[in-house]
């Protein structure tokens, strides 16, 4: 059973601040953090999810300074750093980084992967260090389906699930010290999850890009209603699979070509056409979508636009009243989308 720590409807994820597909100017970035504070308030704490690989510590270090700067207590935020990507050397003569490239822009430093007992660890510590006064009190290993996918074969495979096992096995010794408060997990692939969540305890798991209104496989279904029953937090991440859903260029960290990306193009144009028929926003579907699939607690939201947070926190608080459910039927009849289980459940009336 998962440590009973309660979370908000809706998280800020933070990889804008990390330079994702643009490098925003420091004054933009105070913007957005300051308007996730102002929007929830009085709620606390604000809840940001952050990681090592955004940025390769970029987004960390931002999220550090735009606190301090607004005189943020530490108390009145808590912050979730995914851990497993350590910020290493500087990038030379604006080269990309090792990790992503093509994705991240205008970074100073790379960073590698360092998935262990002692590189969890590390990767922790470096994190608060680059946090500058707050520190991470949700902690996760990040990527460990990456990870194992850099194996050469089946022996390394199993090494690096080992290798997995022991960076919780840190995290545990932390949480034991009370110096975090609960243990998750943030993963593109949720099938290393489900290994995963047999072999450690952990109070919480983010899927990302995996449970959205364009990707929404049964099995996945089936094992969130599992955690849903062993009542393990789910944290619902990359709504807008990468932002194609509501209109831009990439999928899934992926720049998409009309061309060769011809059918997802065409979902996407069908996709928008029946928004426009019932005079709904995209956004609006994809997050109350993913926000009412089974066991979901939290969605994880991520924006440079600040206008954008408050819309976002909007279609939140009005919930399924937005949406009429005759459009959730027209979505399953034209094969916008495959599955209406939970959809029928939560949403239509």
């Amino acid at each position: 059973m998962s440590q009973k720590i309660t979370l908000p409807k809706v998280i800020f994820g933070t990889s804008a601040l990390g330079n994702l597909y643009v490098a925003l100017e420091d004054k933009v970035k105070l913007e957005v953090v300051t308007a996730c504070i102002q929007y929830t308030s009085p709620q606390k704490p604000v809840v940001f999810d952050c990681a090592g690989k955004y940025g390769a510590g970029l987004a960390l270090e931002t999220l550090g300074n735009c606190l301090k700067t607004l005189n943020i207590k530490p108390d009145d935020v808590l912050i979730s750093n995914k851990l497993g990507w350590y910020r290493t050397n500087e990038l030379q003569n604006g080269a990309e980084p090792t990790f992503e490239p093509g994705v991240w822009r205008n970074l100073k430093y790379d960073a590698v992967q360092k998935i262990s007992y002692e590189g969890i660890l590390e990767c922790y510590e470096q994190g608060n260090q680059l946090l500058n006064g707050y520190k991470a009190e949700l902690v996760s290993v990040h990527d460990p389906d990456e990870y194992i996918a850099g194996a050469q074969n089946q022996t390394e495979k199993d090494k690096r699930y080992n290798d997995i096992i022991e960076a919780y096995r840190a995290l545990n010794e932390l949480k034991n010290r009370n110096e975090v408060k609960a243990i998750g997990i943030g993963s593109k692939d949720w099938r290393i999850i489900k290994r995963i969540v047999n072999d450690v305890s952990l109070d919480w798991i983010m899927i990302a890009n995996s449970m959205t209104v364009h990707s929404h496989p049964q099995e996945l279904v089936s094992f969130m209603e599992e955690l849903q029953q062993r009542e393990i937090i789910i944290i619902n991440a990359a709504l807008f699979n990468g932002g194609f859903l509501v209109g831009e260029d990439y999928y899934n960290y992926r720049l998409m070509d009309p061309q060769h990306d011809r059918q997802l193009f065409q979902w996407r144009t069908d996709f928008f056409k029946l928004c426009d028929k019932y005079q709904i926003k995209p956004v609006q579907v994809c997050i109350l979508f993913g926000l009412n699939a089974p066991g979901v607690k939290s969605i994880a939201l991520n924006t440079a636009d600040i206008n954008r947070i408050k819309e976002n926190l909007d279609v939140v608080a009005l919930g399924n009243m937005v949406i009429p459910s005759n459009f959730w039927k027209e979505m399953k009849e034209y094969g916008l989308m495959t599955i209406t289980i939970f959809i029928c459940k939560s949403i239509i009336t």
